[in-house]
């Protein structure tokens, strides 16, 4: 299929964070775009204002009539469409032009020199840090977030670099032609998919393969490429690291040459590492130190990934993505680093029956740690309920007395009545629209 010819995109699923970033660069180039979403957010407003079509029914009469010509449309779904999808089964009964989100990505990026950052952690954070310092080299940047920097998940640049996130979800990375790639983790996930973590990682391999011209690989891995990692002997490393005035100060050792005092505010150690995949990225096509070095300081985060939403001598409010036993622990770590003293709360929405299932002794272990335990109803995404898992059987396996189930309705209040002055809010759901509503209410209460 050749882009050129299509004139029209459609997008079943178009407020997905993957989907949107495409839809975004679609329009951009000049193609007519349009799409449904099951719920209207931020993301789709957003979109809408910048003329995009959407609508919210699943019906045939909902799609504009320019997007019923199959001669020049391109329709594009995520594997979280359902197979009853209205919609999508006309456009299959019609024989439109239908691509998985996937098979577009890499087809947009196959003729393009290609970052791809691929793990089962981290894989945002440093894909909206590489984006950032290859923006001034007209890089186009296709984003799991979005950026502080942009506003955005699509930093739009020019046709001839690109930097993509690659998910391993589905193995849609396999689509991908990476020159320069890097893995940050393979922890099991997504074992509905993959049913064992030996096949999941399996298919980082596989990914790893496809890479033309330098692997970057956190150091442990098992996987042979360039390796990074933090105060131990790697082909790229971090050392000296401290902190003054909001940021971390550390040096990085390349292959090639040393540099010192980088600057670089996102909290966690976790998030330095996500910056030294990036910055090995980077150096290996060949960019300065110095203008890498520049950007680190300059770059403001990715939303919902410890983000500050109040942050008070009184009561910090942050929110996060983590929705892993080892994103919580990260979470929790870098809360222990910066308030060692200050009690916490932490309120965890579930994401997925089968993660809850597959990990519940692990996230008990995670969300234990904390002073406090919220947690919210399973989240269900694409999935339905699996008898026996529940956010209760998860809170009866946390070992913490200070733990109870909460709700949406119940939220602020049971905030309201912790002694916590730093509360947390994790999860991949819909937790992340919760937040504004209770950003305002602790405001004003």
């Amino acid at each position: 299929m050749r882009l050129k010819e299509i004139h029209n995109v459609y997008f079943i699923g178009i407020g997905g964070i993957g989907m949107s970033a495409l839809a975004r660069y679609f329009s951009k180039i000049g193609k007519h775009v349009a799409g449904y979403d099951k719920t209207k957010t931020e993301v789709t407003s957003n979109l809408e204002k910048n003329g995009i079509q959407i609508h919210f029914s699943d019906a045939v009469a909902s799609i504009p009539k320019k997007f019923q010509n199959k001669k020049n449309t391109l329709v594009v779904f995520t594997p979280a469409v359902p197979s009853d999808h209205i919609e999508l089964n006309f456009f299959i009964n019609q024989g439109f032009q239908i691509m998985k989100r996937a098979e577009v990505l890499g087809l947009i990026t196959k003729n393009t020199f290609c970052f791809s950052v691929a793990g089962t952690h981290g894989k945002t954070t440093t894909s909206a840090i590489l984006g950032h310092i290859m923006q001034p080299y007209e890089a186009t940047s296709f984003l799991g977030g979005i950026s502080e920097n942009y506003h955005s998940n699509l930093i739009f640049g020019a046709k001839k670099i690109s930097v993509v996130e690659a998910d391993e979800f589905d193995q849609s990375f396999l689509q991908l032609s990476p020159n320069i790639a890097c893995i940050t983790s393979m922890d099991a996930d997504h074992l509905d998919v993959y049913g064992e973590h030996s096949l999941l990682i399996n298919s980082f391999k596989k990914f790893a393969n496809l890479v033309s011209d330098v692997l970057i690989v956190a150091k442990g891995t098992g996987v042979e490429g360039l390796s990074y990692a933090l105060n131990e002997d790697a082909d790229y490393q971090i050392s000296n690291i401290r902190r003054a005035d909001g940021y971390y100060i550390f040096d990085v050792t390349t292959p090639n040459n040393h540099i010192s005092d980088i600057e670089f505010s996102l909290p966690g150690k976790h998030n330095m590492m996500n910056a030294l995949a990036a910055i090995a990225m980077a150096d290996s096509y060949g960019i300065s130190l110095g203008s890498i070095k520049k950007s680190l300081k300059s770059f403001k985060g990715v939303e919902r990934r410890f983000s500050y939403k109040i942050k008070t001598d009184a009561l910090t409010l942050i929110d996060d993505y983590a929705h892993h036993p080892t994103e919580i622990n990260v979470v929790y770590d870098a809360i222990k680093e910066l308030y060692p003293t200050q009690k916490n709360v932490v309120i965890f929405q579930p994401h997925l029956f089968s993660r809850t299932r597959d990990f519940v002794e692990d996230f008990a272990l995670a969300l234990a740690q904390f002073d406090e335990v919220l947690l919210l109803d399973i989240y269900p995404a694409r999935e339905l309920p699996i008898e026996g898992v529940t956010s209760l059987w998860l809170l009866e396996k946390i070992l913490n007395k200070n733990k109870k189930i909460t709700f949406k309705k119940n939220l602020v209040k049971d905030i309201k009545n912790s002694e916590a002055t730093i509360v947390v809010m994790l999860g991949a759901g819909d937790i992340g629209k919760m937040v504004k509503d209770v950003k305002t209410e602790l405001i004003l209460a």
